[in-house]
């Protein structure tokens, strides 16, 4: 079966849509001197180093980019880390796509265990259509989906490429 793919976001615009983002990051941590990004490895990860790049260039932030590993279909099969200490740090965690929200919650997790001075919740695109309790703080574009639709964000390297809705 061929599942038809849907251009919701081409790169010209998911470069717009990174651009306000890293302004509202930066809007919402103006009083911080230091931010720490994390990336869900993949699609997150890209969108976490894009977003750094974004808020070197328009702030005097200093900003950490880690990765976090999570397998997004079973999350409990393997250790969750965070490769540093997050106390007191202003930290934002970073995915590509907000499908269900369940890997969000269960990154949630190890980073409240490092007791930061607060989280905030980025993704490039929030998928209306939520099973767990999570919303993230700042987006890039909203998609309204059926339960069954799906949105992949393809990336080439560290760019990303375009969205699409399957």
């Amino acid at each position: 079966m061929n599942k038809q793919r849907i251009l919701i976001l081409d790169k010209e615009r998911i470069d717009r849509k990174l651009q306000r983002m890293a302004y509202e990051l930066w809007e919402n941590n103006s009083k911080e001197n230091e931010i720490t990004l994390i990336g869900i490895e993949g699609s997150g990860l890209a969108v976490a180093q894009s977003l750094a790049s974004r808020l070197r260039d328009i702030s005097p932030l200093q900003v950490d980019v880690r990765a976090m590993k999570i397998n997004k279909r079973k999350p409990l099969s393997g250790e969750i880390k965070v490769d540093m200490d997050l106390s007191g740090r202003s930290v934002i965690l970073v995915d590509d796509v907000a499908n269900s929200g369940k890997t969000l919650l269960y990154a949630l997790k190890p980073l409240l265990d490092h007791e930061p001075s607060h989280i905030m919740i980025a993704v490039l695109v929030d998928r209306k259509h939520k099973s767990f309790p999570v919303s993230p703080d700042i987006v890039g574009h909203t998609v309204a989906t059926t339960m069954k639709e799906h949105i992949e964000v393809e990336t080439k390297g560290d760019e990303i490429i375009a969205a699409y809705l399957q």
